[in-house]
């Protein structure tokens, strides 16, 4: 028997990014592991990828073309050749493309975060195509612009420094279930003596093991960062020095946060007084000693309205104490602006030829797969190609992205591994490699190394990567340029700017050997100023703010489902609702694992005791949970986790493998962020009631 070690790096949407090792025997994988050598993975997968070997053999592969023979979403087809499937696909998209290939639209995202089989062939083929841009909005855009315009990029504290933090606020996110390693660093940190903080509506895992949970309520995020810098200037609890030399636009800053007594942020955030002044108090105090404070600020925080504006105040307060000037300090809400990633040579916009095609925003798919062609609009959309996604199951307003695809003069290709909820609506549905059958490069947004990934063993099936389709497709397409015949290694060596120091001469080669190999970074990034900003400072006062029609000066921007904003519909629907990750889940992936799904059970939604008992329902119940936009049925927990007021329906399921087909996408909205053209998930009213018990016909 011969046994080999392959290198590997976890490809999905997480910013831990862990380096694998996967165990190979006679071809076939048998093992993956974390590698105990790299710093941040440290030998530690989560439940979910350290079962990646039973994904990769899982009998429901999607292991053959196939061609759809009954309706739209009924999931039933028959299988085709390869050659068949291209001729297929190349004859409609020439078709289409001769009238307008802005009617053809790529609908991509994070399904794998691999540069070369996420955005690398893909966008050549539909830069030369001309088709339709997407907006890849639906995650981290909201907070990613506000953190851009305050700081200037995605740069922030070194994973590997939190440890040595005395105090650790961690804001809106649940790092037990979706952060694993940083959790670790966190924990290590509080073995040393210091404080962990969870800032959350939802008393979540990690919250739960924090020294303290503040339950504010969902959206009120940017509130409770102006009444924190309100104490802080009041108290005196500032750097000035740091002030002075570093940032920009204090004046506005002080005179705005003044307006924001603890007073009115405890009665905007529902918490109360003491949680405002004593959450301050610690931190600025904690930092006037010279000691790290550290903010781990996560995605939560950004899906409401105000979510960019949000991020930005939670980014200006480490500049106003200095937490800066430590490697412990400051903030983190993603590294992926550390790494010096080419992407136009990835991605070859210049492909374009001088066109600007449409974009279209993913998160508005819903609407945009059900408008007529119009000057404003452009043409109908007459083609998708799906792959790295599942739109049926993540995008929001459910049953209008259902509607869409339901259309019969729709022509949906999807590249999958598994029948899920997008792929019973496809025309022609393609069998795509695991990150065990294929090459990639990888960036982090939680760590800072490079990472390469082997391909362990050959396609399981006729499966092929992403790259590979769309070399073929091209080929049909009749292009000919020279980028359409480079090999996934070819599109690795151009990963990353090799002339740019933070890559430390990067070689692809080396990288495939050793593994990962560290940016070369300053373990203080910020220390003496040096932000990425027009300026070159921390922007409490932003130009290019101004410049694009916002507030140039942090404020609070209210949901738009709040009895703030909208007190009629409050009324309706009195109940806000988030729907954060379920722990066994990574957003829709590894829902068909059963064992992972026996795990979570079956969809669940956590209300408080009283909002239960005023409606009547027991735990273990079933609950509707609805609004105007659409409902959906889900297993009550009566539970103090969730506070008043608000319903958590931990997310996100496939539609398929709910008790009545549906997720809690049904209700959420298609609205846009204040910044980042973001979706706004987490700003939802509903009204909850006691649902009819299921027939033996309609459970699963």
């Amino acid at each position: 028997m011969t046994i080999t070690h392959v290198r590997a790096t976890c490809p999905h949407d997480c910013p831990d990014t862990c380096a694998i090792l996967v165990k190979v025997e006679d071809g076939v994988a048998t093992e993956v592991k974390g590698d105990p050598e790299h710093p941040t993975t440290a030998g530690v997968l989560c439940t979910k990828v350290s079962r990646y070997v039973d994904r990769t053999y899982h009998p429901d592969r999607v292991l053959y073309p196939m061609r759809r023979v009954g309706r739209k979403g009924e999931g039933k087809f028959e299988r085709i050749s390869w050659d068949e499937a291209l001729d297929t696909i190349a004859a409609r998209l020439k078709d289409i493309g001769a009238r307008d290939p802005q009617a053809i639209l790529p609908y991509s995202y994070c399904g794998t975060m691999g540069l070369v089989q996420g955005e690398s062939m893909s966008l050549r083929f539909f830069n030369k195509l001309g088709a339709s841009l997407l907006d890849r909005t639906i995650c981290a855009t909201a907070g990613a612009t506000g953190y851009r315009y305050t700081i200037g990029s995605s740069i922030g504290t070194d994973l590997e420094e939190f440890q040595d933090a005395k105090l650790i606020l961690i804001w809106g996110g649940n790092p037990i279930a979706s952060n694993l390693h940083f959790w670790m660093r966190a924990q290590e940190a509080k073995r040393r003596g210091a404080t962990l903080i969870a800032i959350d509506p939802y008393r979540s895992l990690t919250a739960e093991k924090c020294h303290q949970h503040i339950a504010l309520l969902p959206g009120t995020d940017a509130a409770l960062a102006l009444g924190m810098m309100h104490v802080l200037i009041k108290e005196d609890l500032l750097d000035h020095d740091y002030i002075a030399q570093y940032t920009l636009g204090f004046e506005p800053l002080k005179a705005r946060a003044l307006e924001w007594t603890p007073e009115r942020t405890a009665e905007t955030c529902g918490i109360t007084v003491d949680e405002v002044l004593n959450l301050a108090r610690l931190y600025g105090q904690t930092a006037k000693r010279g000691e790290a404070v550290a903010i781990r600020v996560n995605y939560g925080i950004q899906r409401v309205r105000g979510g960019g504006m949000a991020v930005r105040n939670i980014t200006c307060l480490p500049a106003l104490v200095g937490a800066w000037r430590l490697p412990a300090g400051g903030i983190q809400l993603s590294a992926s602006a550390s790494f010096p990633v080419n992407r136009p040579a990835l991605q070859r916009p210049d492909l374009l030829a001088g066109r600007t095609p449409r974009t279209i925003n993913m998160t508005t798919i819903g609407d945009d797969l059900l408008r007529q062609a119009s000057p404003e609009f452009g043409p109908k959309i007459e083609a998708v190609i799906v792959y790295n996604a599942n739109p049926l199951a993540i995008a929001p307003d459910s049953r209008k992205v259902q509607q869409g695809f339901e259309r019969e003069d729709l022509f949906t290709v999807v590249l999958e591994h598994f029948h899920t909820d997008s792929a019973d609506y496809a025309d022609i549905l393609l069998p795509a490699t695991t990150q065990l059958e294929h090459v990639d490069a990888h960036l982090a947004y939680g760590h800072l190394y490079m990472m390469a990934n082997n391909a362990a063993i050959a396609p399981v099936g006729e499966s092929k990567p992403n790259t590979e389709f769309f070399r073929l497709l091209a080929a049909r397409m009749g292009y000919d340029d020279p980028c359409f015949q480079e090999s996934d290694d070819e599109i690795a060596a151009q990963a990353f700017n090799k002339s740019d120091a933070r890559a430390i001469h990067f070689d692809w080669d080396s990288l495939k050997r050793t593994g990962w190999k560290k940016l070369n970074m300053p373990a203080a990034p910020f220390a003496e100023g040096g932000f990425t900003t027009p300026s070159g400072k921390c922007e409490f006062f932003s130009e290019s703010m101004l410049a694009d029609g916002l507030d140039p000066v942090p404020t609070y921007i209210p949901p738009y489902e709040s009895v703030a904003s909208n007190p009629v519909l409050a009324e309706k629907y009195p109940l806000a609702m988030i729907s954060p990750p379920a722990r066994n889940f990574l957003n829709s992936t590894f829902v068909n694992v059963k064992s992972l799904r026996a795990t979570e059970g079956e969809p669940h939604l956590d209300i408080h005791p009283n909002d239960a008992a005023a409606r009547g329902l027991a735990h273990g119940d079933m609950a509707r949970i609805f609004n105007d936009r659409g409902s959906f049925i889900a297993r009550a927990r009566v539970t103090d986790k969730a506070r008043a007021g608000l319903v958590v329906g931990l997310s996100v399921w496939w539609k398929k493998l709910a008790s009545d087909g549906k997720n809690a996408n049904e209700v959420t909205s298609q609205r846009l962020t204040d910044m980042g053209r973001a979706p706004t998930f987490y700003d939802t009213l509903v009204q909850v009631e006691r649902a009819a018990p299921l027939t033996r016909d309609e459970t699963i």
